[in-house]
């Protein structure tokens, strides 16, 4: 290559890298180009199989049932719906991977809420068509919907039965180093997928050392909005009024919160409470080729200095108030549930019978 500059005229060097730039701008424009196709084929696909189902559920003889009836009518497991309003790098693709691998043996639907670049707010509008789609599409139930969206009180809307919630969270600062390395090298999910930052190979301690604005404390600040939900509080940083709305949603509004730290006992209660939808699921993720999927690639662990200096922050101390929080109350509802023997968990058996039932027959 040396030897060409040498020998080619510089006129010819010039026009030489303006056709080198030009074909990169081409190839960049169409691997777009193709990354939008793709985007449209994936939802013509799904728009597909959803419509598969409904002729499918019709005929099989489903009719619409009355609705005053099913407004009182108690709910049975096949009217059950999940939300697991997933906080992403949480091990969220590992678990929802459980869902999908259960869905087929277990007879329910898992529906993906994909929404336009990953925002996890909804309009108004389209929070009225997510009710309205959850709490009436009867095809889809029993159903677990997925997805990067911020918590949704569903009783705002009029509804009756609300969907049951769940989540798993995780270190505030291990969530947002694995987030860092995430948009610059990917995972073993997709690892041909073109990333953000990808060609950045600055580290991220470098980045905090630097004061860069991908590793600012600032960036801590999404599990707590993820729980507290779509009201604009929630979404300013540091905002006390938001955690304390973050904790209240978690222990009234969800029916269990692990942490990604304790997953595996977090699958093994949802399987003895849920069994209609996670029946096997704990031998699935000891054993199944899925259950530890997604990894994030080239991550390196902070060093001790820059750990210390993000937990200077009031948006860490925060974030971490919180995450604390959601894990000693796991563990409350785990040392309640579960016992060790051996080395080995196990569920607890059923701990209440009815007696002096009156009047006598």
């Amino acid at each position: 290559m040396g030897l060409l500059r040498v020998m080619m005229p510089p006129k010819l060097q010039l026009l030489a890298l303006l056709a080198f730039a030009v074909a990169m701008f081409f190839l960049e424009n169409q691997i777009q180009k193709l990354e939008e196709s793709r985007g449209k084929l994936e939802r013509a696909i799904a728009r597909h199989e959803v419509r598969e189902i409904e002729q499918r559920h019709t005929q099989d003889g489903l009719r619409e049932r009355d609705t005053s009836w099913a407004a009182s009518a108690p709910e049975s497991d096949d009217d059950v719906v999940i939300i697991y309003n997933r906080v992403p790098k949480t091990a969220s693709t590992s678990f929802t991977n459980i869902a999908y691998d259960l869905c087929g043996r277990n007879h329910y639907h898992v529906l993906h809420i994909n929404t336009t670049k990953n925002n996890p707010v909804m309009s108004i509008q389209d929070q009225v068509r997510f009710v309205k789609n959850v709490t009436e599409w009867r095809e889809m139930k029993p159903a677990f919907y997925h997805g990067h969206v911020s918590f949704l009180d569903f009783t705002k809307f009029g509804v009756k039965r609300k969907p049951i919630y769940i989540n798993v969270i995780r270190d505030p600062i291990e969530r947002l180093v694995s987030y860092y390395y995430f948009l610059r090298f990917g995972d073993d999910y997709r690892p041909g997928l073109r990333r953000r930052k990808q060609g950045d190979k600055k580290t991220f301690d470098e980045c905090v050392s630097a004061g860069g604005s991908d590793c600012a404390p600032e960036k801590l600040w999404l599990q707590i909005p993820f729980f507290c939900g779509h009201y604009s509080e929630c979404w300013n940083v540091g905002s006390q009024w938001a955690l304390e709305q973050a904790k209240y949603n978690l222990v009234n509004e969800y029916m269990l919160v692990g942490v990604t730290e304790e997953l595996e006992d977090f699958v093994m209660m949802l399987e003895a409470a849920l069994p209609r939808f996670f029946k096997g699921a704990t031998e699935l993720y000891k054993t199944g080729k899925k259950s530890h999927l997604r990894k994030t690639s080239e991550k390196k662990p902070p060093t001790r200095e820059s750990t210390a200096k993000l937990q200077q922050s009031g948006i860490w101390k925060m974030e971490n108030e919180f995450y604390e929080f959601a894990l000693e109350q796991f563990q409350f509802v785990r040392a309640h549930a579960v016992r060790e023997k051996d080395g080995e968990l196990y569920m607890l058996a059923q701990n209440f019978f009815y007696e002096k039932i009156y009047p006598k027959n």
